[in-house]
């Protein structure tokens, strides 16, 4: 997956289209993001001893999007993710994350 925890995404399709927000957990197994303040869903919580102190009743929560339903935001607009290998001065080499519009690392 090119999406990461901490990204600024842009959701490209369902109810939240064109919303932006930050990435809050990856679930690569299932190829899913979490992303905050989009796809609000509504749970009915239990009180119970485990949960003490914690919200309970009806609560908002983010439900997971497909991972094919977001991209990575540069200047207000959806961007490819590319990867680029560069070369350290001692000699190792380390793979980066770079924008397929700008060439910019992510």
């Amino acid at each position: 997956m090119k999406i990461r925890k901490g990204d600024e995404v842009i959701v490209l399709a369902g109810k939240d289209k064109g919303a932006t927000g930050k990435v809050l957990r990856t679930i690569p197994r299932e190829e899913r993001v979490v992303v905050e303040g989009v796809n609000l869903i509504t749970k009915n919580i239990k009180a119970d001893a485990q949960r003490a102190g914690k919200e309970s009743g009806r609560v908002t929560v983010e439900a997971p999007l497909h991972v094919s339903n977001v991209a990575i935001v540069e200047d207000g607009k959806p961007v490819r993710v590319g990867y680029r290998i560069d070369e350290n001065e001692d000699g190792t080499t380390t793979k980066v994350r770079v924008s397929r519009r700008s060439g910019k690392e992510i």
